[in-house]
């Protein structure tokens, strides 16, 4: 295992569209998997996407099964590792809520998402994974998606006003959101 530094917004691989994975239960694909792990729990990271660590690979890992420390008001989120996703919406229903990003340390914003969905992909061993989620988990999950498909979370801010620096705007979670990730 290692532990990669995580593109910054402005790095042109983080813009792009992810490949899909074709072979699973490989060397790679397991050292790939240990990697973002490594990698998201020393950020204590939500997720992490594969394109974060400059690889060009549709493989996504969120959730820990515990509380996260940047985010300690939200519910826990399995740990799920989700290969060639897709998600669906379930209904027309958003919600608007903070989010931050490990490529885009140091700010957060609030976005919308669709507030149920279902998704689906695969494990590291080419299992099928569908699930519904909803709130937190369907938010975590629309963000490490999007990193797929070269969409980082202000593009998808629609309120300027409500996008800042966490030091300014959440002063007691300033130390977990270092520029150093």
């Amino acid at each position: 295992m290692a532990r990669h530094p995580i593109l910054k917004m402005g790095d042109p691989r983080l813009l792009t569209v992810a490949k899909p994975v074709t072979a699973f239960d490989t060397p790679e694909l397991h050292q790939l998997i240990a990697d973002l792990r490594e990698t998201m729990a020393g950020a204590n990271g939500a997720g992490l996407a594969a394109p974060q660590i400059g690889v060009d690979r549709q493989v996504v890992l969120f959730g820990s099964g515990a509380v996260n420390p940047r985010y300690p008001n939200e519910a826990i989120i399995p740990a799920t590792v989700l290969i060639n996703p897709v998600i669906t919406p379930i209904g027309e229903e958003e919600q608007s809520g903070w989010e931050g990003c490990l490529s885009v340390p140091g700010l957060r914003a609030v976005v919308p998402r669709w507030m149920h969905i279902r998704y689906t992909g695969f494990d590291e061993f080419g299992r099928t994974i569908e699930r519904t989620a909803s709130g937190f988990h369907a938010r975590v999950a629309q963000h490490e998606c999007d990193h797929l498909i070269g969409k980082l979370y202000p593009m998808r801010v629609r309120d300027f006003s409500q996008f800042g620096y966490v030091e300014t705007l959440f002063p007691e979670l300033s130390a977990l959101e270092g520029d150093d990730d």
